[in-house]
């Protein structure tokens, strides 16, 4: 089946949408861009987004479904390094839930992230059940308590127990969970991009998050009981995860990190 359509009146031969194919799938022909036999197309949508008459359109990634870049919408230098830097891993919320809009926000804009190949291959499980995120905390604490990581928190266990302190989610009323099938070798690192891309977008909805590092240890750990608890399915496993909610407090600056160490070979 033909992935590819070109509209003769407006292609100029130009060759911008072979060359920026990164599997080499397109070849010039005498009316443009052609199929390359036994090439298989990834979907990654370069060759439709690419090219600037708008002349060449692809079945895997419509020239309908593709949104035009305004250049009046880009950050300069200065905005966009505070952009970047300004995001914080959030661990104190404010007692607000988070509506299912805002949520659904989120996890959308987070799938657009780059992956491995363009495999994708991530899914989303929202959890804002408090009842649940309580019986998640109690679970990844049993388990920490026999693991042996064990003395890495041995903080969180302790306050966890000794003080009610909840040192899993940190009282963040809404969980995010990144989902992929079990033989997916690129969902770590897919998993981290999308979440990634949700985390530096919270903060324009108001929103903070984190990384929730135990509870991703935990989930990880073979026949964990969170699986059955969140209903992953046997063939999927949980690969990464966030918490959301409302940050209590605000930062005032911007926090420095260690002396840049780089090498330039020439």
């Amino acid at each position: 089946m033909s992935l590819i359509t070109v509209n003769k009146d407006k292609c100029v031969k130009c060759e911008i949408c072979i060359k920026e194919c990164p599997v080499s799938y397109l070849k010039l022909g005498k009316n443009g861009p052609e199929e390359r036999p036994g090439a298989t197309c990834t979907a990654c949508g370069h060759c439709v987004g690419i090219c600037p008459n708008s002349a060449i359109d692809n079945k895997r990634t419509p020239l309908a479904g593709q949104i035009e870049i305004k250049n009046n919408l880009k950050l300069n230098t200065q905005q966009a390094g505070q952009f970047l830097r300004s995001r914080r891993s959030i661990r104190n919320y404010k007692d607000q839930s988070v509506s299912k809009e805002k949520l659904t926000e989120l996890i959308d804009l987070a799938r657009f992230a780059p992956t491995s190949r363009n495999s994708q291959g991530i899914s989303f499980v929202v959890v804002q059940n408090r009842k649940l995120l309580e019986r998640a905390t109690e679970i990844s604490i049993q388990m920490l308590e026999v693991s042996p990581l064990r003395y890495l928190v041995e903080e969180a266990v302790k306050d966890y127990r000794e003080d009610g302190v909840d040192s899993v989610f940190r009282g963040a009323p809404s969980l995010i969970i990144a989902v992929s099938d079990n033989n997916l070798l690129e969902a770590r690192d897919n998993a981290t991009s999308c979440l990634t891309y949700l985390e530096l977008y919270a903060p324009s909805l108001g929103l903070g998050s984190f990384r929730v590092g135990i509870f991703e240890h935990c989930a990880a750990i073979e026949n964990s009981p969170l699986l059955d608890l969140f209903n992953i399915p046997k063939e999927k496993r949980i690969v990464a995860a966030v918490v959301v909610g409302y940050p209590k407090y605000n930062y005032k600056r911007l926090v420095d990190r260690n002396p840049l160490d780089a090498t330039f070979i020439e």
